[in-house]
């Protein structure tokens, strides 16, 4: 804080704020102004030493006079305060609270000092946006960017594996429990560090919440915590390139999850079910609120499995037991479901619809709008009628198509897309290949929202579904047009029977010529199930890069015959980036015997394509 004397309080009639000025202090000469604003005077001082700020930025430069005792103590772990020590603010959290002989003492973590320990009651706890920090300055201990709270509270559950500043760098550790603290509004997470520079053993004044080694428990706010950056997939702004620096994590996470008895151990006609879980939760976190949301206490079991004996350990040791998935499918199976949930092997759909729609009523992933009313699902099942002429697709060309010849639109961007491709049963397949779409476009496909026109890029107006498959547009996207494009383009005489649709623009866009800086609304893959002779294996993309793909089979190998066990693996396959490099040309030419690796199986036995927003996984 800049130090100085309060010369004036007054509103500004111009930011509508209240302000205050300072005068004299060490930083003499750091302000802007000598008391004038606007061309108004409101008080005199010397030049540069006049500040104008939100009044509450202020805070007092002296401390508190009385001495909080223990029981009537404010702050807690986890807390970030202020001390002024030694003529200096020190900014830190609050790692521990200790009484030393009959005063209460806290000690504080920073950069600067890691540790240091201060009475009690010189500590400040600071508000959001009390303190006005200038350029240049820093506080010791940094605090996430306002604007990420959303997504530091629904981003981490139970078991992310987060990082926290404290001290002299960052600290690493395991989420272990999560809750409120007696006396606290805020929600407080319980973490098991990576190293010894915790405070318990997972208990918090007296009372345990969870177990781990001596010193290597803390407690602090959710919002402190942020994300493990060294496993960190995407950026937070989904529009920007991952920097080679950012993708160390890549490493760590081939060594966790790559290896034979590494995945899901597969058992008795389970590899639908572990080919599911491992795509949905081995990389990716869209689908962990099932997880925690709130359930029957019927079901509530199911989810403790589902979370405690499987997800857990697949995230924090790379491998689940077999046993874990028959405990699943037996309680799947006492709940009526099924009579052959522990014997038969079922379609990854019908398992995903149990746990999602009847057992965790999670809400419905997919909502489509037909004629003007909306259907909810889980997944979609792409449809094509006989007249398409695809020979190679990609998935975004399979989607436009089935929504096309549907009439369909989706009412709003989902969280998470499963798609299944268009096969009947296990042996039919309608393409020989199918070309993942790394990346799916869906702004074309909402029934809502500004769209551009596909010739001259101004704010589109009408709409043609009888242009969607004139091979002389593009093979991708539906048709929009603004009125003056469409003119042109209907006053062709094989165009001119087309009776283009009028869209509906947004009040916000109207009468506005170009959308330029219109955001796409992309979707990015990240798991392929696949199924050849009856077996299910998947694909899962592990990081920014096109070869950074890995191959997982619950039953790659077996030890000992009738009384022996499956011996899952996962194995990294870069060679699938070669191809996704291809031209559709390149890869028609392609023999599927020929081609390296597994990636054979990810381009002609695809079933279903798992698709993610990192924008809309923020807020469902």
């Amino acid at each position: 804080l800049w130090s100085g004397v309060w010369r004036q309080h007054k509103q500004s009639k111009v930011e509508r704020v209240h302000c205050f000025m300072l005068e004299k202090g060490p930083d003499r000469g750091k302000g802007y102004w000598d008391g004038t604003y606007g061309g108004e005077r409101y008080f005199k001082c010397d030049k540069n030493c006049g500040v104008f700020t939100p009044f509450n930025r202020v805070s007092s430069l002296l401390p508190p006079v009385h001495k909080p005792s223990l029981q009537s103590e404010r702050l807690e772990l986890g807390d970030r305060v202020t001390c002024f020590i030694d003529d200096k603010f020190r900014y830190g959290m609050v790692l521990d609270l200790l009484e030393i002989g009959g005063q209460c003492f806290v000690q504080i973590s920073t950069v600067s000092l890691f540790t240091f320990v201060c009475l009690f009651y010189i500590c400040i706890m600071p508000q959001p946006n009390t303190f006005f920090i200038a350029e240049g300055e820093s506080m010791d201990v940094d605090t996430p960017p306002e604007a990420d709270t959303d997504y530091l509270y629904m981003g981490l559950s139970l078991n992310s594996m987060v990082e926290v500043t404290l001290g002299e760098g960052n600290t690493y550790g395991i989420i272990r429990w999560i809750g409120k603290l007696p006396d606290r509004s805020e929600t407080m997470v319980g973490l098991e560090l990576d190293e010894n520079k915790g405070v318990s053993d997972g208990t918090f004044k007296g009372q345990r919440y969870f177990k781990c080694p001596v010193k290597r428990a803390l407690f602090v706010k959710l919002s402190s915590c942020r994300p493990d950056s060294r496993f960190q997939s995407t950026s937070s702004n989904h529009n920007e390139k991952m920097q080679p620096e950012d993708t160390g994590y890549t490493e760590q996470v081939k060594q966790l999850l790559t290896g034979r008895m590494k995945g899901i151990q597969g058992h008795c006609n389970s590899c639908y079910m572990d080919a599911a879980l491992f795509s949905l939760f081995s990389c990716s976190s869209v689908l962990d609120s099932m997880l925690f949301k709130s359930t029957t206490p019927q079901d509530a079991p199911i989810q403790r499995t589902l979370l405690n004996d499987i997800v857990n350990p697949l995230r924090s040791n790379g491998f689940v037991e077999g046993r874990h998935i028959m405990k699943l499918r037996q309680q799947l199976q006492k709940h009526g479901y099924s009579q052959s949930f522990t014997t038969d092997e079922k379609d990854p759909e019908e398992f995903l619809s149990v746990i999602m729609h009847h057992i965790l009523a999670l809400d419905p992933l997919l909502k489509l709008s037909a004629a003007g009313k909306v259907q909810e699902s889980y997944c979609y099942q792409i449809f094509l009628d006989q007249n398409h002429r695809l020979v190679l697709p990609t998935v975004q060309q399979l989607l436009e198509h089935s929504f096309h010849s549907a009439g369909l639109k989706l009412a709003e961007v989902p969280s998470c897309l499963i798609l299944q491709m268009p096969r009947f049963g296990k042996k039919f397949k309608m393409f020989d290949k199918i070309i993942p779409s790394l990346e799916l476009d869906v702004t074309d496909l909402l029934s809502e929202g500004p769209q551009q026109c596909m010739l001259c890029g101004t704010l589109a107006q009408v709409e043609c579904v009888d242009c969607f498959k004139d091979p002389l547009f593009s093979p991708t996207g539906f048709k929009v047009f603004c009125e003056k494009c469409s003119k042109q383009v209907h006053s062709h005489p094989q165009r001119r029977s087309h009776k283009p649709a009028s869209l509906e623009i947004p009040k916000g866009y109207v009468g506005r010529k170009n959308p330029h800086t219109m955001i796409r609304d992309k979707m990015e893959l990240f798991a392929v199930l696949c199924i050849e002779t009856s077996h299910y294996v998947s694909f899962v993309k592990y990081g920014p890069n096109t070869e950074d793909w890995i191959f997982f089979d619950s039953m790659a190998d077996r030890q000992g015959e009738m009384d022996g066990y499956n011996i899952p693996e996962v194995q990294p396959c870069p060679e699938v980036g070669e191809y996704l490099e291809m031209s559709p040309s390149e890869l028609a030419n392609q023999a599927p015997r020929d081609m390296k690796g597994v990636a054979k199986r990810l381009f002609c036995d695809a079933y279903m394509y798992l698709y993610q927003s990192t924008t809309m996984c923020l807020y469902r």
